[in-house]
């Protein structure tokens, strides 16, 4: 890996791809198992469901909007296996970080970190991908790592649960002076690993881009010249940063609130719970996201219009509405996961296809920090919104217990049908953009 010619498509591409992958793994796992430890952390910490919304969405977003385009910026001029080691590094100290967490006011400040690091890695990530891989396999590179979310939260599902069980029975343990709960010693537990995959990454992934050097070294794209790009592209990146946003609430709000659906609305234990959450977010959820690069691919290539960017993330607001509202009618537990593996399958969809259309459309030198523009947009209106909504209609419209599958569904279906229609008038100007790039 320390030949900075990388063939494109090569099997060196590949590695990056895969260890890029292992970090999104780490990521959701350590973000996802805030989501199996609902019960025990509003027990001892006497949060509402709003409060866990908050914890859940806004604790990420509220970096993102501030913080995570400049720090996209380093990605667009520096080292990008830097950026990303060091994301990494970050995240995994604040994740053991919320294993000390005393209150709702201390997790909240925990988890903002987490999404501190956390920030680093999909724009950098995403920007290295499209130097490594041809036009024709870009869909499926990005698949490939986007499966690490949906791996990483079928892990803290499965392991999260099983961690759960064992540190329960054990009680409160005393470490170093510290007297840790259960749900506190699982933040430690997860966290206190990614600093060794930072080690890896800095050691052995290197970045294709020459340094910069002279004059390019000093004067980077600004970000007035980013938002300029995006204001004469602004009849695909509307569409693109307003829609993606929105099938959000589908996807976070099903990685949010499914522990607390099986276990309120369907009757599971934690435990049960969780492995059947593990089983769902890793086979639906990774399938889904597979899926969609390739059917993007497909469809561009099939068609040769250049529009499948948007076209897939339109089939996945529709289908997530379909089993979205489907769910809330379940008659039976067993139907109730067959509709919820079914969300998670299409609410996955958006994820290759939004990280593509930016390295499509965005220049080299810009590309992380319209990732990163992407990614607050996701956040702010995606996490942040569609976890807080749910929270917000089961403490004062259907009620916190088996109300949860109403909420969801009812965020789901408001989400998909909303995101297709906003998708949907984009297509053409990106046709219209892929036709002038092979003119």
């Amino acid at each position: 890996m320390r030949d900075r010619t990388i063939a494109p498509d090569s099997a060196a591409s590949w590695y990056v791809v895969a260890i890029c992958m292992a970090a999104y793994v780490l990521s959701f796992v350590d973000r996802q198992i805030l989501s199996l430890l609902i019960g025990p952390i509003q027990a001892d910490l006497g949060i509402s469901d709003t409060q866990f919304g908050l914890l859940h969405g806004f604790a990420f977003a509220i970096f993102y909007a501030t913080l995570g385009v400049p720090i996209a910026g380093f990605s667009d001029r520096m080292a990008r296996p830097a950026v990303i080691s060091a994301g990494i590094a970050a995240w995994s100290l604040a994740t053991a970080a919320c294993g000390l967490a005393g209150s709702f006011a201390a997790l909240f400040g925990a988890r903002v970190m987490v999404g501190a690091g956390e920030g680093a890695l999909s724009p950098a990530t995403q920007s290295l991908i499209a130097d490594l891989f041809s036009r024709e396999k870009l869909g499926r590179a990005l698949a490939v790592y986007s499966l690490g979310s949906f791996v990483g939260a079928g892990l803290a599902f499965v392991a999260g649960g099983a961690v759960i069980a064992a540190a329960t029975a054990h009680g409160t343990v005393h470490i170093a002076g510290l007297a840790l709960r259960p749900w506190q010693l699982c933040f430690m537990i997860v966290g206190l690993p990614g600093l060794l995959l930072a080690l890896v990454v800095a050691l052995t992934v290197r970045d294709p881009r020459p340094p910069a050097s002279g004059k390019q070294a000093a004067s980077p794209p600004g970000i007035g010249a980013v938002f300029a790009m995006m204001g004469r592209h602004r009849a695909i990146f509307g569409p693109h940063l307003a829609g993606y946003a929105l099938t959000g609430w589908a996807l976070f709000g099903t990685l949010a609130w499914a522990p607390a659906v099986l276990t309120r609305a369907f009757g599971f234990d934690t435990r049960e719970a969780g492995l059947w959450l593990g089983l769902i977010a890793t086979c639906a959820g990774g399938g889904g996201a597979y899926a969609s690069g390739w059917l993007m691919d497909w469809l561009d290539r099939r068609s040769g219009r250049g529009d499948g960017a948007l076209r897939v993330g339109m089939i996945g607001g529709l289908c997530s509405a379909l089993f979205g509202g489907a769910l809330a009618f379940a008659p039976s537990p067993a139907t109730g996961l067959v509709l919820l593996a079914g969300l998670q399958f299409f609410s996955s969809f958006p994820i290759a296809p939004s990280g593509a259309l930016v390295q499509i459309v965005a220049p080299p030198a810009m590309r992380a920090r319209v990732s990163a523009l992407l990614i607050c947009c996701t956040s702010l209106l995606g996490a942040g919104v569609g976890t807080l909504l749910i929270g917000l209609l089961n403490d004062h419209l259907f009620g916190a217990g088996a109300g949860i599958v109403r909420s969801l569904a009812l965020v789901t279906v408001v989400g998909g049908v909303g995101a297709a229609a906003i998708l949907a008038p984009g297509c053409k100007p990106l046709r219209a953009f892929v036709a002038g790039q092979r003119a």
